[in-house]
C-alpha cells in the first residue's frame, strides 16, 4: 500500500514530484515541479528550454541527481544512492516520430509492447488502448502504409499497453504537417478524459497548450518559470503572453441545445448560458471554450443577451486608454477589454455579452 503526503496536505499518489538538476556544457536543468497525477501536463517553452532534457531525466534517459516520485512511488532519491534504471521505471514514452519495426505489421508491433511486460492485464489493457484510439482496421498494416497521424496513434496504443503509471509524449505532433496534426487532436483529447493515466507532454506550440492541457508548465533556460492550471495562466496577462496567446479564459460548459437554421448551438453551465457556433456536439454532451477578452462586452445596465458579473479585479493594459477586467460570470471568471471610462470600482455588478467562443475541444 503506498502512503505518504506531499505539500499542502496533497497526498503523494495524487501527485508527480520533480526535483532534478544536470550540468551540460553551456547548459543547466534546473527543475523542481510539483503537478497533478491526472489529466495531460504540457510542458510548454522555446527550444532549448530544457523540456525534452526534463522528460529523459524522468525516464532515467538521463543520470541527473535529485529526486522523482510517481503517484506515491520512488523512482530516483539521489541522497538515499537510489536510481531505478529506465527499464524497471513503470512509463510509457513516446517520441517525435513514432518508432515502429517497419518489418512488423500494426498487430505484431502493438503485441511487442505487451511481450516485454509481464502483467496479467497487459492483452486488455492493449485492447482498450486500440478502442480508445481508434486504430482497430489498421492491424494488418505495415508502419509504411500509415499516415503519419495514424503512426502516432499506433505508437501510444504500444506505450498505454504496457499499462504504465506516467505517459511521456516528447513533441508528438511535431512531425506532422496540419491536417495530420487536425487528425490526432481528437484522439488525444480522448486519452485525456477517458484514462487515469498521467501524461507530461512536450510542446512548443500554443495551440496545443489551449487544446490539450490540464495543467501548465513553463520553462525557460532550463527552469521551471511557473507551473499552474492552465485556467489560471491563461487569466493571467503575463502567464498568457508568454505561451503566445492572448488574455482570456477557458470554460468547461455542456451543450443544452442546437439550432440547425442559425447553424449554432447554446451552451452553459450552473443556469448561465449563451450561443456559439456550433461545434457539432448532441445536447449533453460538455465542451471546453476559449473566450478571449476582446470577445466580451461590458455595461453598466442589463441588455439582451447579456449575464449578471461581478467584477473582481481590475488591471493595467499595455494602452493606457484601456483596462483589463477580470469577472466572475455566473460558475466562470472571464477577462474583458474596456475604456476606463466604462468601469468603476471593484465588487462592482455589471453585465457582459459573449459575443464569441472557440470550442477547442469536446471532452
Amino acid at each position: 500500500m503506498r502512503t505518504g503526503s506531499a505539500a499542502g496536505g496533497i497526498r503523494a499518489e495524487d501527485t508527480l514530484a520533480i526535483d532534478v538538476s544536470l550540468a551540460r556544457p553551456g547548459f543547466a536543468l534546473q527543475a523542481q515541479l510539483t503537478v497533478p497525477a491526472r489529466g495531460i501536463t504540457v510542458v510548454f517553452g522555446a527550444s532549448g528550454a530544457g523540456k525534452t532534457t526534463l522528460l529523459r531525466c524522468i525516464a532515467g534517459l538521463e543520470r541527473a541527481s535529485g529526486r522523482v516520485a510517481v503517484a506515491g512511488r520512488v523512482w530516483q532519491d539521489s541522497a538515499r544512492g537510489l536510481f531505478v534504471p529506465t527499464w524497471q521505471r513503470d512509463l510509457g514514452y513516446v517520441f517525435q516520430e513514432a518508432s515502429l519495426f517497419d518489418h512488423l505489421n500494426v498487430q505484431r508491433n502493438l503485441e511487442y509492447g505487451i511481450q516485454r511486460v509481464n502483467k496479467p492485464g497487459a492483452a486488455q489493457s492493449l485492447q482498450e488502448a486500440i478502442e480508445l484510439l481508434g486504430i482497430g482496421h489498421l492491424s494488418r498494416r505495415m508502419p509504411g502504409e500509415l499516415s503519419g497521424g495514424e503512426r502516432q496513434r499506433v505508437a501510444i496504443a504500444r506505450a498505454l499497453a504496457t499499462e504504465p503509471a506516467l505517459l511521456l509524449l516528447d513533441e508528438p505532433l511535431a512531425s506532422l504537417d496540419a491536417p495530420r496534426r487536425r487528425e490526432i487532436f481528437p484522439w488525444l483529447e480522448r486519452l485525456r478524459d477517458g484514462l487515469r493515466i498521467p501524461m507530461l507532454y512536450v510542446t512548443h506550440a500554443s495551440d496545443e497548450v489551449a487544446r490539450l492541457a490540464s495543467h501548465l508548465v513553463l520553462m525557460e533556460q532550463g527552469r521551471v518559470q511557473s507551473s499552474a492550471a492552465l485556467e489560471q495562466v491563461l487569466a493571467d496577462p503575463d502567464g498568457a503572453q508568454r505561451i503566445g496567446q492572448e488574455l482570456g479564459a477557458v470554460l468547461e460548459a455542456v451543450v443544452i441545445e442546437r439550432d440547425a437554421h442559425f447553424h449554432q448551438a447554446r451552451v452553459g453551465s450552473h443556469g448561465a448560458s449563451f450561443w456559439i457556433s456550433d461545434p457539432g456536439l448532441a445536447p449533453g454532451q460538455p465542451v471546453r471554450l476559449r473566450v478571449l477578452a476582446r470577445d466580451v462586452r461590458v455595461s453598466l445596465q442589463h441588455q439582451e443577451g447579456t449575464l449578471p458579473a461581478q467584477l473582481e479585479a481590475i488591471e493595467p493594459h499595455p494602452d493606457p486608454a484601456l483596462l483589463w477586467l477580470k469577472l466572475r460570470c455566473g460558475p466562470w471568471l472571464l477577462w474583458a477589454c474596456e475604456s476606463r471610462r466604462t468601469i468603476g470600482s471593484p465588487s462592482q455588478t455589471l453585465w457582459c455579452q459573449i459575443r464569441r467562443a472557440t470550442a477547442v475541444a469536446g471532452h
